[in-house]
């Protein structure tokens, strides 16, 4: 599903005195947090003046957040990026736009259910499918996904013996 916002974080603190936030990334990296030229905080907008990294977090300097109490007034909102300013590698999504997508068997073409969350484990995600006759835990990696449809809605998998919940 094509999303005018992707939810992206959390300003989690500030950092310093200088007015820093730090925003901690929610499936997405910090790196493409950081070459955002503006970042939406509860909603509105901020134009992002220099942002580092440090620790896996992104410390943004906002521009009209001079100091540690307006830095410390966004502590807990969420941070959202507009899709529209972000170009990912073919065939890279962001978590968010695959949620909902209608999961077939790529062989018959069979409705097996939709993406209900996107799972994040070290080696790769893992896709969720709920809303079939099973439940199906797909590893985000070639093998499984034979392709995905983000305008059409839809993503086709391969389906392996045992890859349903009630199948092993």
């Amino acid at each position: 599903m094509e999303l005018e916002f992707i939810t992206a974080g959390t300003a989690v603190n500030t950092h310093g005195i200088r007015g820093e936030v730090k925003i901690l990334p929610q499936g997405v990296e910090p790196e493409l947090l950081a070459a955002c030229g503006t970042l939406y905080l509860g909603g509105k907008p901020f134009a992002l003046a220099a942002g580092r990294i440090h620790k896996g977090c992104l410390l943004a300097k906002l521009k009209g957040v001079e100091d540690m109490d307006a830095a410390l007034a966004l502590k807990g909102k969420s941070v959202s990026i507009r899709r529209a300013d972000v170009s990912l590698p073919e065939g890279a999504y962001f978590d968010q736009e695959l949620v909902g997508l209608t999961v077939l068997d790529a062989d018959t073409g069979q409705e097996l259910g939709k993406v209900a969350e996107v799972l994040s484990y070290p080696a790769h995600k893992i896709y969720a499918v709920r809303g079939g006759k099973d439940e199906y835990l797909v590893p985000a990696v070639p093998a499984f996904i034979a392709g995905i449809d983000v305008p059409g809605g839809t993503m086709a998998i391969h389906v392996w013996e045992g890859l349903g919940s009630s199948e092993n």
